[in-house]
């Protein structure tokens, strides 16, 4: 199993809360960019079905960063994930040994003009209407191939009809750190 830092402050923050209710504190020995850099970052956690698929089991973030610093980034965003996704049951306790771990840090959004500046593997998407209404979707999600799928899930996500609503698409990529 891969441990890098990123992934390891999530699994650590999700056990703790799911075992005690509380969130964790923030550690004082994690690299120096966890203390000092501020990004979005959302957190999603997989669990392997009876097949040994990865299926999902939460996944919560934030396009800009909320909290003080990239360690209560993650802390927050991987509670959440693990206890306020509405598709989701919270995780209990005797799933935790079986769940992994995927933090992805985004970098600056950027707006497009057409569709063809999108790559569904390399960019995320976030869709947003002049109402104030969006929706994000990461990069290089299972199963959707094109632009246009994820341009369409994103508006789904955030009940967006393109049809009816004037809408500006931004891209994004990620540093995607994932417990193997």
């Amino acid at each position: 199993m891969n441990k890098n830092e990123h992934t390891k402050l999530a699994r650590e923050a999700v056990e703790s809360y799911i075992k005690t209710g509380e969130t964790a504190a923030v550690s004082e020995n994690l690299p120096e960019e966890f203390y000092s850099s501020r990004v979005g970052v959302f957190v999603t956690i997989f669990k392997k079905d009876k097949a040994g698929r990865k299926q999902l089991r939460g996944c919560i973030g934030t396009y800009l960063p909320v909290q003080r610093n990239l360690a209560r980034e993650i802390i927050s965003n991987a509670v959440s994930a693990a206890s306020a996704d509405y598709r989701f049951d919270v995780i209990t306790q005797e799933e935790l040994p079986d769940l992994k771990y995927e933090v992805s840090l985004l970098d600056p959004l950027k707006q497009i003009k057409s569709m063809d500046e999108l790559d569904a593997k390399k960019y995320g998407v976030l869709v947003r209407a002049a109402d104030g209404r969006s929706g994000l979707l990461l990069p290089d999600i299972e199963g959707i191939k094109t632009p246009a799928q994820q341009v369409t899930i994103a508006c789904q996500k955030g009940e967006i009809d393109p049809e009816r609503n004037k809408i500006i698409i931004y891209r994004f990529t990620v540093k995607k750190y994932e417990e193997k």
